[in-house]
């Protein structure tokens, strides 16, 4: 039955299913570990009881998304191995070591305060748990950071060296890796979708609880700090995403022209299309409405700057453009709907109805899983731009699988799929049943009798009062 298919194919998809769904947990607790840390700390520094029982809430949300993130990672590097092991063979002595400093700081970092940060809130002091949250923030965040300079070498690759069996080995300077030319830009670009991510989920939930119970003192804090997000961090990251386009079009040309759909170059200013269907066997966007010249404008800063058109690059070298051009429209169409939201917002909280507009909290509602599409077609974009290389402009993706038979690709491709949907289906149903539940104001505080912590005060004697 997978006679129509290679062995390529196949591992490019089962590639894709594993790092979309892996993708979609680590944008959300990268967030969620830092609205951790502002919500303790802000109980730290008023007192009030409101920012504990948001704490205790979000908390079990993040263990459960975090413990999916590792597993479903965990799947991935052993896919280096099996499906693309010419790749690990070629490129190991360089992206190796990344991935192992990203064990090494970050997953360690995470694993010795993580359970501290669980299951010690009634056990420690408060500061010394505060500061267990913080780094276990800290641990997402250089998580990121290796990850992401690993992918952006690719994308990207300086500061290597060939050797005589055909291996990329590091040069004098790991600077030179790490901090390759589109690093700074897809790290900045990566965290802040990955706050927005977050912000809208705890909008959402938010806003659903508030439909419910205008009074609710934590749906009302939720929804007005993840908004105070969506006004003032989105317009933040529509100008990264910019900066990142134009260092994408200084070092990877044909991407931008993919995204843009660019076919032809346009020596008088080219047009940005916004809409389209593109059609590579004639080289051209059918249907396409476009505003003259406005991307030379976007791109160049100058109307009439020429831009070169995918005419120019071998066919052999050409990207999927039908995917990217509508991965990047998706990506850039929610940034812009996370703003209007946040505007939105802003407008409800000037007339002080921020809490009683039903068709901001309903719109707030529909825009949850924004984020979590914006950050996957953005995936999409980088990723399915940079084809036909694995290693951008060096190794090509088909010189980069394992020789492997087709129907061993496909029935590990189908037991991921089975598996993946069964178990993480679970859990994010089970995420789903704790948002539901609203935030209560008035949780019993840990009984004071016995042994119940070692040192010091936490928040949960706070939750008592309840005091918003």
């Amino acid at each position: 039955m997978f006679e129509s298919f290679d062995a390529l194919f196949l591992a490019r998809a089962q590639f894709a299913f594993t790092v979309s769904f892996h993708f979609i947990f680590p944008a959300f607790s990268i967030g969620l570990a830092s609205f951790l840390m502002v919500l303790e700390a802000l109980w730290l520094k008023t007192g009030k009881g409101v920012y504990a029982n948001l704490y205790r809430y979000w908390l079990k949300i993040f263990a459960i998304a975090f413990a999916m993130g590792v597993v479903s990672g965990i799947v991935m590097s052993y896919q280096f191995g099996t499906n693309w092991s010419v790749f690990s063979d070629k490129a190991g002595p360089v992206i190796g070591p990344l991935m192992a400093y990203e064990v090494l700081t970050a997953f360690f970092l995470e694993a010795g305060f993580l359970g501290v940060m669980l299951f010690g809130i009634n056990k420690v002091g408060p500061r010394l748990h505060f500061a267990a949250t913080c780094m276990v923030a800290l641990g997402t965040f250089i998580s990121a950071f290796w990850i992401l300079s690993v992918n952006s070498w690719m994308q990207t690759p300086t500061g290597y060296e060939i050797g005589a069996n055909g291996q990329f080995l590091p040069g004098p300077s790991w600077a030179a890796i790490i901090f390759n030319p589109s690093f700074p830009y897809r790290l900045v670009h990566t965290v802040i979708a990955a706050y927005l991510t977050t912000a809208f989920v705890v909008g959402a939930v938010g806003a659903w609880h508030l439909l419910r119970d205008r009074a609710n003192p934590g749906a009302r804090k939720m929804f007005s700090m993840a908004m105070w997000m969506a006004a003032l961090v989105a317009p933040v990251q529509i100008f990264a995403g910019d900066m990142h386009g134009l260092n994408t079009l200084e070092h990877q040309p044909a991407k931008v022209m993919a995204m843009e759909g660019h076919y032809q170059s346009h020596p008088d200013g080219a047009p940005l299309i916004l809409f389209g269907i593109p059609n590579s066997a004639e080289k051209r966007v059918d249907y396409a409405v476009e505003i003259p010249k406005a991307s030379s404008l976007i791109l160049k800063h100058d109307a009439d700057a020429p831009l070169a058109g995918l005419d120019t690059i071998a066919e052999d070298r050409h990207p999927p453009v039908g995917t990217v051009f509508w991965a990047f429209r998706i990506m850039v169409g929610i940034g812009f709907g996370m703003l209007g939201l946040g505007l939105w917002s802003l407008a409800a909280r000037a007339r002080r109805k921020l809490y009683d507009w039903s068709w901001l909290h309903r719109a707030a509602i529909v825009m949850g899983p924004s984020g979590f599409i914006a950050v996957i077609a953005g995936w999409v974009t980088t990723e399915v731009g940079r084809q036909p290389w694995t290693i951008y402009g060096l190794l090509r993706t088909a010189d980069s699988a394992a020789p492997l038979d087709a129907p061993a690709v496909a029935a590990s491709l189908l037991a991921f799929i089975v598996v993946y949907f069964a178990v993480f289906g679970a859990g994010t149903f089970y995420i789903l049943k704790l948002m539901d539940k609203p935030p209560e104001p008035h949780e019993e505080a840990v009984p004071t009798h016995g042994p119940v912590r070692t040192a010091g005060i936490t928040p949960a004697p706070a939750i008592e009062g309840g005091q918003p």
